[in-house]
């Protein structure tokens, strides 16, 4: 049985290896690790392996999580469903939110950030499949919103988020990861006075081929923590790992 600390080494180790194979630094790929489900403790030992960067999608579990591991100066991402009444707690709590997906959950968090922290970072979460269970705009719809999201206070759009349609086709993996890449090509060509630096993309069935594609933030659960049980909500209807 492998551990936390293996399977990091491990990941890492892809890391490399994709980053080699597209003749990119490994540097400018964020390994984010998706601890949702998962206890106190097994984080923990991500941290003292040098993990920083954490991944959550429901909010109460991350809160409990937060404020356990408070003086770890762990950096903190929330990457699941917004609901309207979260917010709140989800400005005050993270500083990352990936799955923004319209102007109305970013007007919220931008009106419930504490002015003594630094800026919210934001994804426009953008459904490259087009399949009606996956939340996000589509990508015609990607570039006026982030027009819309750049007014903002408080917030800074970082980039861009996808979760394609599952599927080992590595060629159809590319296609997908590809589309999210060239939406923010367009969108920094187009709009954008700061380029957006971020496409959060890639989980551990496919990050190699996110990476092959441009991938800077890599989110990935199993891969690092095993097959996860719920162990404090239901699950999401997306499955970030």
């Amino acid at each position: 049985m492998t551990t936390i600390s293996e399977n990091l080494q491990g990941i890492h180790q892809r890391i490399r290896h994709a980053c080699a194979t597209a003749g990119r630094d490994p540097s400018g790929v964020t390994l984010l690790a998706v601890s949702k489900s998962w206890p106190v403790p097994a984080l923990a030992e991500a941290a003292v392996c040098g993990q920083r960067a954490f991944g959550e999608s429901y909010v109460q579990e991350g809160l409990i999580k937060i404020n356990a591991l408070a003086s770890l100066g762990l950096e903190w991402h929330f990457i699941g469903p917004i609901q309207s009444n979260k917010t709140r707690l989800i400005a005050e709590n993270f500083a990352w939110v990936h799955s923004v997906d319209r102007f109305k959950i970013a007007e919220r968090l931008s009106a419930q950030r504490p002015p003594h922290l630094p800026p919210l970072q934001i994804c426009l979460q953008v459904n490259v499949s087009g399949e009606k269970s996956k939340a996000g705009c589509l990508p015609e719809e990607a570039a006026p919103l982030c027009h819309a999201l750049l007014q903002l206070p408080h917030l800074t759009l970082r980039g861009l988020m996808t979760i394609p349609e599952p599927t080992e086709d590595v060629l159809r993996q590319r296609l997908q990861f590809a589309r999210l890449r060239e939406c923010r090509d367009r969108i920094n060509t187009e709009i954008m006075d700061r380029p957006l630096d971020t496409l959060s993309m890639g989980m551990s069935h496919d990050l190699d081929a996110a990476i092959l594609e441009g991938a800077t933030l890599v989110r990935i659960g199993t891969a690092i923590f095993g097959t996860r049980t719920r162990m404090v909500t239901k699950p999401a209807p997306h499955d970030e790992t």
